[in-house]
């Protein structure tokens, strides 16, 4: 794979020293705004890549690069990723995938179409973690209630109440609570369980964008809860309580540092079978994997999933 990244956020920031360490990865180029090339320089010098620019058609021209990483602001998520669809590279796109769900349906088509790869970059759904929680939910007999929280104030919290206004609060940027922290959430609870058959979103709401809010999703048999604050901080856990015990993440859900299983009568046990790496290390190892064996099943699996998340995602946005 030989990348290009696009942004110079704290998200590329994090990803950069990571992608360095796996094989098969090969960082070319950088692409960042005219005002913060610089940064995206001094970037480049430190990971040793080829090529900073602000001029995304001299990056999708460079034949050097045949992947894509989208670490942009939410509501440029689609227009970056069809352009790098268009110029036959493949997409890995960071979460939430795109504003809104016919975007994602473009997208899919477009890179089946081309034959390109097209995933999005969650975590969760690539830690030894999550493989535990699948492997282990059988044991809890039948599924009653889910609640995941994931609360954290966040440090831009208190300038938006002030009027200034971060992408992570802009309502036309894909800004809030329920795309920054619950889609975390979202997509633990739908990995395991698939969509739920009934969506609805309640949101609190501050200059039209949801600062915290509490998603219900409905699967018939059982109920979920899934909580997403920016405005307030709560223990972050997740609790998944069946008949015959319960699983809990103890942690936010984009790293899942560890996992409980409790079942009645029997005590409980604590693990972590996480790798020691980064949380984003293993789903750029999956990503490369995929294409380098164009491994289209798996890729197909993961469009799926990501599907039945942004279903989700405009269900609950329609519902507030």
């Amino acid at each position: 794979m030989k990348l290009a990244l696009l942004g110079t956020g704290m998200i590329v920031k994090e990803v950069l020293p990571v992608l360095k360490e796996i094989e098969g990865i090969e960082l070319v180029a950088i692409l960042s705004t005219p005002r913060s090339l610089d940064k995206a320089r001094e970037l480049a010098g430190i990971y040793g890549l080829a090529q900073a620019s602000s001029d995304y058609e001299d990056i999708l021209s460079n034949p050097e690069v045949d992947t894509v990483y989208v670490g942009l602001p939410n509501h440029l998520h689609f227009s970056y990723a069809k352009k790098a669809l268009l110029a036959g590279k493949h997409v890995i796109c960071e979460k939430p995938f795109t504003l809104h769900l016919e975007e994602f349906e473009e997208l899919a088509a477009l890179a089946k179409e081309r034959q390109l790869f097209l995933v999005e970059a969650i975590t969760n759904q690539y830690l030894g973690n999550f493989a535990y929680l699948k492997a282990n939910l059988p044991k809890l007999g039948d599924i009653k209630i889910v609640e995941c929280n994931y609360s954290q104030y966040s440090s831009r919290y208190d300038a938006f109440k002030r009027g200034e206004i971060a992408p992570a609060f802009d309502p036309k940027q894909g800004g809030g609570a329920l795309r920054d922290l619950n889609i975390y959430n979202i997509h633990l609870v739908v990995g395991l369980f698939g969509k739920p058959e009934k969506v609805h979103y309640l949101a609190n709401m501050e200059r039209g964008v949801d600062t915290s809010g509490i998603l219900v999703m409905d699967y018939g048999s059982f109920k979920c809860v899934c909580i997403g604050a920016k405005d307030c901080n709560a223990e972050i856990r997740s609790t998944i309580q069946g008949n015959k015990g319960s699983l809990a993440v103890l942690g936010a859900t984009n790293a899942m540092p560890e996992v409980c299983l409790s079942l009645n009568g029997q005590g409980f046990d604590i693990v972590n079978q996480n790798s020691l790496n980064h949380r984003m290390y293993d789903e750029f190892v999956a990503f490369q994997d995929m294409i380098e064996n164009r491994d289209f099943v798996s890729q197909k699996a993961a469009l799926k999933h990501s599907r039945a998340v942004m279903q989700v995602l405009e269900e609950a946005i329609a519902s507030i």
